[in-house]
């Protein structure tokens, strides 16, 4: 079985990016991240395998995505 959900943040998105030590890399509040599945706007898009827990659509950001999120 497949949780597919679709959320409207209308501008009103946090994330945080924690590095691998905890240190916060990266924290946001307005648009999606363009790295998160459905990202670069107003919406988040997420298929979950309900047995595993897994984001299935989860596409793993290049180095160059990361550093451009983070602003490097």
């Amino acid at each position: 079985m497949i949780l597919s959900i679709t959320a409207k943040c209308s501008d009103c998105c946090g994330t945080i990016l924690f590095g691998d030590d905890d240190k916060v890399l990266k924290e946001t509040d307005g648009y999606v991240p363009s790295i998160m599945p459905g990202g670069g706007g107003d919406y988040v898009e997420l298929d979950i395998d309900v047995a595993t827990g897994r984001i299935l659509n989860w596409k793993v950001p290049t180095p160059e995505q990361l550093d451009e999120f983070i602003g490097r």
